[in-house]
């Protein structure tokens, strides 16, 4: 499906509604069918069972059993409730301020991590316009503290953090795409690269591709577990090496 963008919204009607404020308004007359949080919570159920494509206004209200104008007294449209629902999700991540920088750092990883586990629907949604509420802010001042706390710069601090944020986002959300290739097709990523061993056996080229020739003649590829557990490994990899680089600038 397309990527979806946050901070796509109304600003001031995003940042009112991430961060609940004003409250909603006391009821005049009938009480509300739905309030802001149900509309998210449902909005975020149909997106973890059938995709962010198929999150609409429309089938949220159906979620909720509500006609659709309902949601719009509260929410203006889908772009601010992308919002919402990525915000809401990040609040999952209950960062805990203990250990070294770096164990914080990993636990940032980690929570992060299981967020996108838990929502697959999160690799679709584009945060390079950030929505400005409490989960993406509270894991934001998570991270600066533990760089500020080891001895960087000041203006490193900035630098590292942004380093750390592209890494940890861009690697748990490549992460489950094959969920979702497996989810919609039914086949798993080995199953799938099980199926084309006739291109290296038929058709892959060694003089033409020698790096990759001799790392398979070395057991580069070797690694004895699944697709998954290889996707798990580069991530702690890529983490633990892009921290001996911020640590290294210490010295």
């Amino acid at each position: 499906m397309a990527t979806e963008r946050s901070g796509g919204g109304d600003p001031a009607r995003t940042i009112a509604l991430l961060w609940r404020k004003p409250p909603e308004p006391k009821p005049v007359g009938r009480k509300p069918k739905v309030s802001v949080d149900q509309i998210i919570t449902a909005a975020i159920a149909v997106a973890d069972r059938e995709g962010l494509g198929a999150m609409s206004m429309a089938r949220v209200a159906q979620e909720l059993t509500v006609g659709t104008m309902s949601l719009y007294t509260h929410v203006p449209g889908k772009a601010e409730l992308i919002d919402l629902m990525a915000d809401v999700v990040l609040q999952e991540r209950d960062l805990t301020p203990e250990g070294t920088w770096r164990d914080r750092i990993k636990h940032y990883a980690d929570r992060t991590r299981a967020v996108y586990q838990a929502h697959p629907w999160m690799r679709d949604v584009s945060m390079v316009r950030p929505p400005l509420g409490p989960g993406l802010m509270d894991g934001q001042e998570f991270v600066l503290a533990a760089l500020a706390d080891s001895g960087l710069e000041p203006r490193h601090v900035t630098t590292a953090h942004i380093a750390v944020e592209g890494f940890v986002h861009g690697a748990a959300a490549s992460e489950v795409d094959d969920q979702q290739l497996e989810a919609r097709t039914g086949e798993s990523g080995d199953s799938w690269w099980g199926a084309r061993q006739l291109f290296w056996d038929d058709y892959f080229d060694v003089e033409r591709y020698p790096t990759m020739t001799s790392l398979w003649n070395a057991g580069a590829y070797d690694t004895g577990g699944t697709l998954a557990d290889t996707v798990r490994d580069s991530f702690d990899y890529g983490l633990e090496k892009l921290l001996d680089g911020i640590e290294g600038g210490l010295r």
